[in-house]
């Protein structure tokens, strides 16, 4: 009766999003208050599992070591690009073949010459535009190490090319990297200096508002798209980017960021940087991914994050004993996510 008992109260220490058990409520408490589990995390479409990441999602159905049940189910009815469960091995065969993208013509669409449609809207445009940009980096430095920004395309939500140009750097250029970069010295002798093309960017983003007006939502400044924005080092608000290299569903369990050529190829289905490299193509890639990870269907809430001021007192110290009568599934319907869902622009 004892060992029963025992059993009961381990079974109801377990946590309601990941199912991690926990030997008394106050551990699962704990666990709470600093895994922001929520709505917003991918989720196994079979035993409703959340995860952090979709790399942690996709090791729990076809990993190492998987859920038996889940990899069983997995294998005949599962989508291996987005992770969904469809109904039956017919839907999955129609709805895989929808989701794996192609990249094979989009080298030749880039290389359609340098171009410059960057213009300030004078009236509010329906809905946030959202536009993707990408850089190839030629080296600097005795050595050729340091990365130096000498390409530059940026493309709209249609996968139009915008803005493409040749970046001279602020330091001389050491090492080409023309295997990869495809780029020649001639190329860069007379192209616009970096600070002129970031401030052409900024301000084609902020698209005539001020940088200390720009709010996360309403307004005229526009979402940008890429794989490590930071490399570009635009003066722009971090609220308005949405980096695949730092977004947590596309990390690995690790907390580390994967390649973009990696991402592309495991949740588009097509292979990326192969031989020469084009940033039109980079830009395609991520605007592909931000569209994928927008239209997740997730349950709407009026204050979706932990730090918004309505939720921080969720599990606040002093609620200890509240919390501690609460049972899993409560505790997980106050609990917020840590990190903005993209689905949240849409």
């Amino acid at each position: 009766m004892e060992s029963r008992n025992e059993s009961s109260e381990i079974s109801r220490n377990k946590c309601a999003a990941c199912f991690r058990q926990f030997n008394k409520m106050e551990h699962l408490v704990e666990h709470m208050r600093i895994s922001y589990h929520s709505v917003h995390e991918p989720m196994c479409g079979i035993c409703k599992k959340h995860c952090r990441s979709y790399e942690s999602l996709r090791e729990h159905l076809i990993g190492p070591l998987p859920k038996q049940e889940c990899k069983n189910i997995f294998s005949i009815r599962g989508c291996k690009f987005c992770l969904t469960i469809l109904d039956s091995p017919n839907a999955r065969r129609v709805h895989q073949e929808r989701c794996q993208l192609s990249g094979g013509l989009l080298a030749s669409f880039a290389n359609l010459g340098l171009r410059d449609n960057l213009t300030i809207d004078n009236g509010y445009a329906r809905g946030r535009q959202v536009v993707a940009l990408a850089c190839k980096m030629v080296g600097g430095g005795s050595d050729g190490s340091i990365d130096l920004c000498a390409r530059v395309c940026l493309i709209d939500e249609n996968e139009n090319i915008i803005f493409h140009t040749y970046v001279k750097p602020p330091i001389p250029v050491t090492n080409y990297r023309y295997e990869t970069t495809g780029i020649r010295p001639e190329y860069l002798r007379d192209a616009t200096p970096l600070r002129q093309v970031q401030k052409k960017i900024q301000d084609f983003l902020c698209n005539g508002e001020p940088t200390w007006k720009i709010r996360p939502r309403g307004g005229k400044a526009r979402i940008l798209v890429g794989h490590d924005l930071d490399r570009l080092q635009l003066e722009y608000p971090a609220v308005m980017m949405r980096d695949t290299a730092k977004y947590p569903p596309l990390m690995k369990t690790s907390k580390l960021s994967n390649s973009l050529k990696y991402l592309t190829q495991a949740y588009l289905g097509y292979d990326i940087q192969t031989g020469m490299q084009d940033p039109y193509e980079d830009c395609v890639a991520t605007m592909r991914l931000y569209i994928r990870m927008r239209s997740q269907n997730h349950t709407i809430e009026d204050y979706p994050l932990a730090f918004d001021p309505q939720n921080r007192n969720n599990f606040a110290s002093w609620r200890q004993s509240e919390l501690e009568r609460m049972s899993p599934e409560e505790m997980f319907a106050i609990s917020r996510s840590d990190y903005y869902c993209w689905c949240l622009d849409s």
